[in-house]
């Protein structure tokens, strides 16, 4: 199983994946330029460590000792210095880059040892990516209008609906363990989560995409519960998916998994699956207190439909 994605999303998915199989690879993205992951990254030649992290901490055993080196590695140094703010595992991982001589995925299996992690965490290009987006403008006057929007950051906080999105550079190396895995794998997923600087940009790498395309696995995509501002704002589960079809790029689509409570249009939604060649499992996927985000255990059993079925 590979699962690809980034921050709280991606967290989401692996929580319901490892339930189902210990043969687990996420594939994270490396383009965050914001926070403890932007300084690092802006002062030091390493990777974007914050959602390497939280795929990290997403996997690791349910031994108590275990459990506790993850939530040290999730928590943020106090104070009002130079190190507040950052999580402690953010500075591991940057620490043990540097001890391995730049090597990213050693020191990403190093700290999968040290939680017990259930599979391994990999990012998904050898070197930091920046989005560009083509973002509309909110001017009434020249709805038509764009602005070239560079920046994951900048990206989900400018006013306006995301048109396009690119990565630079535009053919970055790939870790050859990276494409193993999605050659290997059974199933490989997309989603839940911020969908233009989180899920798309693994399309947007071309060897990534090649990867993708040859691959005999089955590809379940899992859709947002709602739009996230900034980027999706008023896309209903059809039109994130219709985003997704532009992108594929030759990558065959098997399963979408929607939340049963957050679709509107079912027939809508059904012939925007059809329409990509694939199934749909509508399922009660949404924590159970309303909150929007995915509830693991939930999500694990619709997934286990998806794995039943192939």
């Amino acid at each position: 199983m590979v699962a690809l994605g980034g921050g709280h999303g991606l967290a989401a998915a692996l929580g319901a994946w490892r339930r189902l199989t210990p043969e687990l690879t996420a594939v994270v993205t490396v383009a965050d330029d914001g926070g403890s992951s932007g300084r690092i990254r802006r002062e030091m030649p390493v990777l974007p460590p914050g959602d390497l992290r939280m795929a990290l901490a997403a996997l690791a055993d349910e031994d108590p000792a275990r459990q506790e080196m993850a939530r040290l590695l999730q928590h943020r140094l106090g104070g009002t210095g130079v190190l507040a703010g950052h999580p402690v595992g953010n500075l591991v991982l940057t620490g043990l880059v540097e001890l391995h001589g730049g090597d990213t995925v050693r020191a990403l299996d190093a700290v999968c040892t040290l939680v017990g992690a259930c599979g391994r965490v990999l990012p998904m290009a050898d070197v930091p990516l920046d989005l560009v987006a083509r973002v509309q403008t909110v001017d009434p006057d020249d709805p038509a209008r764009t602005r070239t929007i560079r920046g994951q950051v900048a990206i989900a906080s400018t006013p306006g609906r995301v048109r396009d999105i690119l990565v630079s550079p535009p053919d970055p190396p790939v870790h050859p363990d990276v494409l193993a895995a999605i050659a290997a794998a059974d199933v490989v997923s997309l989603g839940p989560g911020s969908w233009y600087t989180s899920v798309l940009p693994h399309l947007l790498v071309p060897r990534l995409r090649a990867a993708l395309a040859a691959t005999p696995a089955r590809v379940v995509v899992v859709l947002n519960l709602e739009p996230q501002p900034g980027e999706t704002d008023g896309f209903s589960p059809e039109e994130h998916l219709r985003v997704l079809q532009a992108h594929l790029g030759g990558v065959a689509l098997h399963t979408v998994v929607a939340d049963a409570e957050s679709v509107v249009d079912r027939c809508g939604l059904l012939s925007a699956v059809r329409e990509c060649g694939a199934e749909l499992v509508l399922a009660p996927v949404a924590a159970p207190d309303g909150s929007p985000r995915h509830d693991p255990a939930r999500l694990s059993a619709a997934l286990a439909t998806v794995v039943g079925a192939r």
